[in-house]
């Protein structure tokens, strides 16, 4: 029932090419290759036809509509345009891939897994549909799923060497914890491509997780050399100082990942996270309000920016609502995750508009496998508390010239108790 501080380790940064500048990986743009004329009806005897007239192909003239349509962030029509594209040629790979990634930029992601399957179905060596498609198993915690997905593009001749699979790929088996062939992929990137930061950055997080944090920060300063616009190797090198416990350090690189990117959410989480352990919960707030801004899909996000509101529900009752409506909303994204379930109890608990809702999480929190034997005896302190509350409360909502007497209690010391570190998960 305690929070967790989470700092946010990067990722290989992908797009369609082979280097990117960031440090998330992220969809490859929309393809704007136009999509293959249909192949014409075969006609019973020929005919014949006048001076042939240069007209624009209809499916190249749809699809050429629907990159606008993206382009100025229509995805609904853009969706629509390409969807007609795919009647008039149905081996059309790029109008397949955008509705793929349409999909995606509107959190349909269910859809944009069938969407990229079908690309791969079609053509399984296509190198955005494999970045892509992976990234989402990857999202959802299928390492081993992302792994063949890689393994399988790989194959595919002319895709061999491929350095944004490669490094997807170690990126993968560093997930799955399968270090020795995240390095191993690493390596064959860079026998290659001696200069590829993204290969330098899987390296230097393969030695990350094994506690090699000395050579971490040897692999990722080299890397540094490279890119130092990059904002992942700064958050990666603020992830290694703060195992060294040079936190002032990795408070800075982890700044400096911010002010070289703005959009850069694993920064914002990490300065967040580090607010959290200083029991700066209004800062705290500001960092983690960004990050799910930037990253609305991620449950940790989430959960931390939770915990912030938790924080000052003591100061501010409507904070502790604010942060039940966060818990509710790592629930959305990932059900049953037992920190929001508890967490989301605790929190209504601070506020009688809440009670309902305290009384419905905090029975759920006791009857979880995960509740300790003294938890459960603090919930039922604090569920017996509430009943009697209700009792001793005024039926009627105070008016404001009467304000209703404040929730006592409603933390049970739970919520406010952040332990210095806990382990790092990751942005994905």
């Amino acid at each position: 029932m305690h929070p967790r501080i989470r700092f946010a380790l990067t990722t290989a940064a992908l797009t369609l090419s082979a280097c990117a500048t960031t440090s998330q990986v992220r969809p490859v743009p929309v393809a704007t290759e136009s999509a293959p004329a249909p192949a014409p009806a075969v006609a019973a005897e020929p005919v014949p036809a006048p001076e042939p007239v240069a007209e624009e192909n209809p499916a190249q003239a749809l699809f050429a509509k629907a990159v606008a349509a993206f382009d100025a962030g229509d995805y609904d029509l853009a969706r629509k345009g390409f969807e007609k594209v795919l009647e008039r040629a149905p081996q059309s790979l790029n109008a397949q891939f955008n509705l793929g990634l349409i999909a995606e930029r509107q959190g349909r992601l269910d859809d944009a897994v069938a969407d990229y399957e079908k690309v791969r179905f079609l053509e399984p060596g296509h190198v955005p549909m494999l970045l892509n498609l992976g990234r989402l198993y990857r999202q959802r915690e299928k390492y081993q799923d992302a792994i063949s997905l890689y393994e399988t593009g790989l194959k595919t001749p002319g895709n061999e060497f491929e350095a944004a699979l490669l490094n997807n790929l170690s990126t993968a088996y560093r997930l799955a914890g399968k270090y020795p062939q995240a390095e191993s992929s690493a390596r064959r990137v860079l026998a290659r491509h001696p200069e590829d930061v993204e290969a330098y950055k899987n390296l230097g997080l393969a030695h990350y997780e094994q506690g090699r944090y000395r050579l971490a920060e040897t692999v990722l300063t080299h890397a540094r050399k490279l890119a130092d616009k990059d904002p992942g190797l700064h958050n990666s090198l603020g992830m290694v100082y703060l195992k060294l416990d040079q936190r002032p350090r990795a408070l800075a690189q982890f700044q400096q990942a911010v002010s070289l990117d703005e959009r850069f959410a694993p920064g914002y989480e990490n300065l967040g996270a580090l607010a959290l352990a200083w029991r700066d919960y209004a800062g705290a707030e500001r960092a983690f309000a960004k990050a799910v801004e930037l990253e609305p899909g991620s449950p940790s996000a989430w959960l931390s920016y939770a915990w912030a509101l938790d924080g000052q529900k003591g100061r501010d009752a409507k904070k502790g609502l604010a942060a039940g409506e966060a818990f509710e909303k790592v629930l959305a994204l990932r059900a049953e995750t037992p920190e929001a379930v508890c967490g989301a109890g605790w929190a209504y608990a601070v506020e009688r508009a809440g009670w309902d809702k305290a009384e419905s999480f905090l029975q759920r929190c006791k009857d979880a496998a995960s509740t300790s034997a003294q938890d459960k005896q603090l919930i039922d302190s604090k569920l017996q508390g509430l009943a009697a509350m209700r009792k001793s409360a005024p039926p009627a909502a105070a008016t404001p010239e009467e304000p209703a007497p404040a929730a006592v209690g409603g933390s049970g010391a739970l919520p406010d108790e952040a332990p210095a570190e806990a382990p790092p998960a990751e942005a994905e």
